[in-house]
């Protein structure tokens, strides 16, 4: 595929551009770029500004109503909304759930569902990691018995973000538990709301709640939530997977956080000199740079094959693998770009004879609450290693 832009994506770019510049408050997009978590009143406000341009369902075929883009205008979208400062598109309803309903749900499923993430009714969290169930994920112990018309649950999940915000959630249940673990999984879609149900959050090292466990006890859902067949959730699980490794790849931050780095270079200093004439911490840096450019690439063929209809592949894993590790280096190396600076403090800790405590979590140091915390990017969507086992199996058959 031809990596130039034409003049057609130039002029794109521009439009998006111009729209940032209109519609994204600079209230948010400030607090966006200094790695301050926003609020759910402007993640819902920026959602249904991109709802009401058309662009909210971009990466959606238009048989659904998505726009139709190319891979490159949805890379150049991604791309500026991260250099603007805009508010992530919350991934589970829009860019997880929805490919597995587009792919295996009911068309009464489709109609249902798929009008209400994009108009802001339901907010969906994920509930796939248990205790014990993370990375091995098939051994999952939450189960869904049949009951007539509805399905009873009962179990535990855990790791479950913004769920403090969601209405719904979709899960994945052991439907049978005396076949192999992973042909006895189904996908089940569960209302939040109903009796049963317990939110608790787990407060992270900055002090922050953007994760939960969740307790479900005897909680009944209709069988019409239940996505395609009955033990084939294992099947949709992976599908999802594919969908949300490609998301994490990241590459529109990735380029915010260079473009950062390399300002912080030019303005601290060590032995009286910008860190960018420093020969060590340049070629750390160029290195970056060039591993982001050729994860740009890989993203673009991707997207390219998706377009194409071609199903996720071993280079999802490899998104996931070179996208995560990325963006952690780049807070790496920003942290120690800062130096003293990083560190989790109050502003008053630099005066002199200050004796007071040096970390209060609302107030810690944002570059230290975004390193500490980009520790589970190579986790989450299956981890690390877990991608490797996959590639080595996808492309080596062992």
């Amino acid at each position: 595929m031809d990596l130039n832009f034409t003049a057609a994506n130039i002029a794109f770019r521009q439009e998006v551009i111009e729209f940032l510049e209109a519609e994204l408050p600079t209230s948010i997009a400030t607090k966006v770029k200094a790695d301050i978590a926003v609020s759910k009143e402007a993640t819902e406000f920026w959602h249904a500004t991109l709802h009401k341009r058309g662009w909210l369902t971009y990466s959606w075929p238009t048989a659904f109503g998505g726009t139709g883009w190319d891979p490159v205008q949805q890379f150049i979208f991604e791309e500026e909304c991260a250099a603007a400062g805009a508010p992530r598109i919350l991934p589970f309803g829009l860019k997880m759930l929805a490919p597995v309903l587009m792919a295996f749900g009911s068309k009464e499923q489709q109609d249902h569902w798929l009008p209400r993430m994009c108009d802001g009714t339901d907010w969906w969290c994920q509930g796939y990691s248990e205790p014990g169930s993370g990375s091995d994920l098939a051994s999952l112990k939450t189960t869904a018995v049949k009951d007539g018309d509805d399905y009873i649950i009962n179990g535990q999940k855990t790791w479950t973000t913004l769920g403090q915000y969601a209405n719904m959630i979709f899960c994945l249940v052991r439907t049978d538990g005396i076949c192999k673990p992973q042909a006895g999984i189904s996908f089940i879609l569960i209302d939040l709301a109903v009796p049963g149900i317990d939110m608790r959050p787990i407060r992270t090292l900055d002090g922050g709640h953007e994760v939960n466990e969740v307790f479900f006890t005897d909680v009944r859902v209709p069988a019409s939530n239940l996505v395609g067949e009955e033990n084939k959730g294992w099947t949709y699980a992976k599908y999802l997977l594919a969908h949300e490794r490609n998301g994490i790849a990241n590459v529109g931050i990735s380029n915010q956080k260079l473009s950062r780095l390399k300002r912080l270079s030019l303005t601290q200093k060590r032995a009286g000199k910008p860190l960018a004439e420093d020969p060590l911490f340049a070629a750390r840096m160029a290195r970056l740079e060039i591993e982001l450019r050729n994860l740009e690439t890989t993203n673009l063929r991707v997207l390219d094959g998706f377009g194409k209809g071609a199903g996720p592949g071993p280079e999802s894993s490899m998104l996931k693998i070179i996208g995560s590790e990325l963006e952690q280096n780049f807070d790496d190396l920003t942290r120690r770009a800062l130096g003293r600076h990083a560190q989790a403090h109050t502003p008053e800790v630099f005066e002199p004879g200050y004796n007071g405590p040096q970390v209060v979590p609302e107030n810690m140091a944002n570059q230290s609450a975004a390193y500490f915390n980009k520790r589970k990017v190579s986790i989450y969507g299956g981890s690390n290693e877990i991608q490797k086992n996959i590639i080595t199996k996808m492309i080596l058959g062992l």
